[in-house]
């Protein structure tokens, strides 16, 4: 028999795996094979399918085998920096997957299974460092989603169905080649939202609101009218000497 070409990686055994289970802060158990080397799935852990997590990350997988699917109480697989192009399809019965860390591979949009779109409680997706040119809307039907990684990635768009998720807090799309950079802060860390501005008549107030808005403005009014002396204006010496940091950055500070 020919031997497969590339690097040969360590073989990971029944007694390996069993070793390299940990128990997490929570009670769950977590079967960490990360930074071991391995080349290959190891069809010996499959034995082991009832852990709740696993971690195959910073190795040299390349495929990720369809047997994947009897993880079924799986809530966390982490499987970033490795050298994966595809992800199988039977990730999508994966159902109590809460956390998945595929960053740093070398996926493509046209090999993300469509599988992806039926983990129904992931609420942590990391696809940053791929060669992913476009979001699938689909993944739009990930409803719990509260953190999504699309940065590092040759994305020019990012679907309204993905931004507009209904519990989305966190969505990361830096360093990606957008087609309109005013766009890109749109495309924030951070989801921002937008306060809701009520404008209303004099005549539809109560008498103690109305009268507190007349005096607030009459005190704006105030300080619109007040022209400041010259005698009065600030010193502040200390942040003028020549070697202050406050007097290099005293530019950057006006443009605040």
């Amino acid at each position: 028999k020919g031997k497969a070409k590339g690097p040969k990686g360590k073989k990971i055994t029944l007694k390996i795996a069993k070793n390299s289970i940990r128990i997490t802060l929570d009670g769950g158990r977590r079967l960490d094979l990360s930074k071991m080397g391995i080349t290959t799935f190891p069809k010996c852990i499959l034995k082991l399918a009832d852990v709740d997590e696993l971690d195959l990350s910073r190795n040299m997988l390349k495929k990720i085998p369809s047997s994947i699917q009897k993880f079924q109480k799986l809530r966390w697989l982490d499987l970033h920096s490795n050298q994966l192009e595809d992800l199988p399809e039977a990730i999508g019965t994966l159902q109590n997957l809460f956390y998945l860390n595929i960053c740093n591979n070398k996926l493509t949009t046209k090999n993300l299974p469509e599988g992806l779109n039926l983990l129904k409680n992931l609420h942590i997706l990391n696809l940053g460092l791929n060669c992913l040119d476009s979001i699938p809307t689909s993944l739009g039907a990930l409803k719990e989603l509260t953190e999504i990684g699309l940065f590092d990635n040759a994305l020019t768009t990012i679907p309204n169905s993905v931004k507009k998720l209904p519990k989305l807090k966190k969505l990361n799309t830096e360093r990606n080649p957008f087609l309109d950079s005013t766009k890109q802060e749109e495309h924030a860390d951070s989801i921002k939202r937008i306060e809701t501005l009520h404008l209303v008549q004099e005549k539809d107030l109560c008498s103690s609101c109305l009268k507190m808005c007349t005096d607030e403005r009459d005190k704006l009014n105030k300080l619109m009218n007040v022209t400041p002396s010259p005698s009065k204006k600030p010193s502040f010496p200390l942040l003028l000497t020549p070697n202050s940091t406050a007097k290099d950055n005293q530019e950057e500070w006006r443009l605040r």
